[in-house]
């Protein structure tokens, strides 16, 4: 029942490029900005509103973002809290849902690869960060 919920329910694309450059403090300015000269805010905004986005556009924003493009791909926020708060706020250890999410979840703790992905954003970031201090650098000389 799971699986077939998951197949019927759509993953906005667009969303999950907002919600990632949002985690990484990024501007739809910056990105627009590393998309190249045809882009700017406006249109990052659009995109930022499409279900589906174009393959080619969906991997160029995933290599700025440096989050792989499956990730904008088949990201679920409903799906994430749904596991997070079942691994971590169910104690009754017994429990069929508990027993599901266990069974479904790779061979890794979903809290270590927060604390990578959190660890990525942050380098991310101050890329960015750098980035943008040289642009404005040569813009004020």
């Amino acid at each position: 029942m799971i699986d077939t919920d998951m197949q019927n329910k759509k993953i906005h694309q667009g969303r999950n490029i907002k919600r990632f450059r949002e985690m990484l403090g990024i501007k739809q300015e910056a990105l627009a900005f590393e998309l190249g000269d045809d882009w700017n805010q406006k249109k990052v905004s659009l995109l930022e509103q499409k279900e589906t986005v174009e393959s080619d556009i969906l991997a160029q924003v995933a290599k700025i973002l440096k989050v792989p493009a499956e990730a904008i791909e088949n990201f679920d926020e409903e799906s994430a809290i749904n596991i997070i708060a079942n691994t971590f706020n169910n104690h009754d250890h017994s429990s069929p849902q508990f027993a599901t999410v266990i069974n479904n979840s790779p061979n890794f703790h979903p809290l270590d690869k927060m604390v990578e992905l959190y660890e990525r954003m942050l380098q991310q970031q101050k890329e960015m960060i750098e980035k943008l201090e040289k642009l404005i650098e040569r813009k004020v000389t």
